[in-house]
């Protein structure tokens, strides 16, 4: 037992291996005292035992407090069967969305929220949709949790739906668009390398980060995609096109990964997505984004006839939905040129010395001539 040089401080060690320390004063009963030495709590509880008033308990944060929001989201967090099996993204947004809920409503009970409480938190985001149904998708997560592990009994935020809007999208990059960054960032430069590996391979923006010589295998790319990779992985395997193969050759590759920041490192996710951001303004694209490259090349394979399982092949998708809607558009303009071209040509018909008419029309225009002449 190690004996601090204080009056009527002790300490023993519990089978866990923690010092603790008490005020033992005989005939007095043993105070706990809290921390250790030379905290403020440890000495304000030193001065009230030794003036022989009750020591006050430390007061539990409400993560500690068993059923609270903050206690539900602690665990939460720390459960590697749930929400470390989430890719990283998905942790960061959801954890984002629980800790702002908590920092005014974590010691509140997780059993007592009810769904008019939930509808309250999503209307407070009401002018920013998407964050406000972001903050409803991590809150069924955590009550998802909440009742695997005995937490609370139901789950309100079933009750309550997501705010309806027309999302914009990100822009799909036009060709134009992609030769304006091209000619700002000639081959060679870090910035066009990373816009040939967007374009030429339909990534996201955590995979192109993460994307190095060992991918490239022969003339194919192999490699995971970060998105559920731990919880439902989708495995890349596409042919390398001959001009990110020109880009790649030109660029100087130094790590691992052949996009890293000026000190030498790989991008992160965030990192990355700000800087491509900052070559697009520099390109004057200021509407332009790495996403919009992914959804730029699947609009281009829709163009050119690919079918939906060809693009969902090389863009990972595992759902037709989001391929088809590119596919739709693709077959939509095809259909518009074709009907366009059936519309009469005025001026054409004037030069051939015709009529602009179609022939349907001029044969119900002679018939009508042949019905309305006396000499018929």
């Amino acid at each position: 037992m190690a004996v601090i040089k204080l009056p009527y401080v002790v300490s023993d060690v519990d089978r866990h291996g923690n010092v603790r320390y008490y005020f033992r004063r005989r005939p007095e009963p043993k105070v706990r005292l809290p921390e250790k030495p030379g905290s403020l709590e440890f000495r304000e509880a030193y001065e009230a035992a030794e003036k022989r008033k009750p020591v006050a308990k430390p007061t539990k944060k409400p993560h500690e407090i068993k059923g609270t929001f903050a206690y539900a989201c602690h665990h939460y967090f720390n459960d590697k069967a749930t929400f470390k099996r989430l890719d990283k993204s998905t942790q960061g947004w959801q954890r984002r969305a629980l800790d702002e809920i908590a920092a005014t409503h974590g010691d509140k009970q997780l059993a007592a929220i009810a769904p008019r409480h939930v509808r309250k938190l999503r209307d407070e985001k009401a002018d920013t949709p998407a964050a406000a149904n972001n903050m409803l998708k991590a809150l069924r997560s955590l009550f998802e949790f909440a009742k695997e592990n005995d937490l609370v009994d139901t789950d309100p935020t079933r009750e309550v739906k997501r705010i309806k809007y027309v999302a914009k999208g990100h822009h799909s990059w036009s060709l134009i668009e992609v030769a304006d960054f091209e000619e700002r960032w000639p081959i060679g430069t870090k910035q066009r390398l990373a816009m040939a590996l967007l374009l030429y391979t339909a990534c996201r923006r955590e995979d192109v980060v993460r994307l190095g010589p060992s991918h490239f295998r022969g003339e194919r790319i192999v490699y995971t995609q970060a998105k559920n990779e731990h919880r439902n992985p989708v495995h890349m395997d596409i042919p390398v096109h001959p001009d990110l193969a020109e880009v790649i050759a030109a660029s100087t590759v130094k790590g691992d990964t052949y996009l890293i920041t000026e000190y030498g490192k790989p991008f992160s996710v965030a990192g990355f997505g700000n800087r491509f951001r900052e070559w697009c303004d520099q390109a004057g694209l200021s509407h332009c984004s790495a996403h919009g490259l992914r959804k730029a090349t699947a609009a281009r394979l829709a163009e050119r006839g690919a079918t939906p399982h060809e693009i969902m092949a090389i863009t990972g998708h595992q759902t037709l939905g989001e391929v088809q809607r590119y596919t739709k558009a693709a077959q939509m303009r095809g259909l518009a040129d074709a009907g366009m071209a059936l519309l009469p040509n005025r001026k054409k018909a004037e030069e051939n010395g015709g009529t602009s008419a179609p022939k349907s029309v001029e044969s119900d225009r002679s018939k009508t001539r042949s019905h309305n002449d006396p000499s018929h």
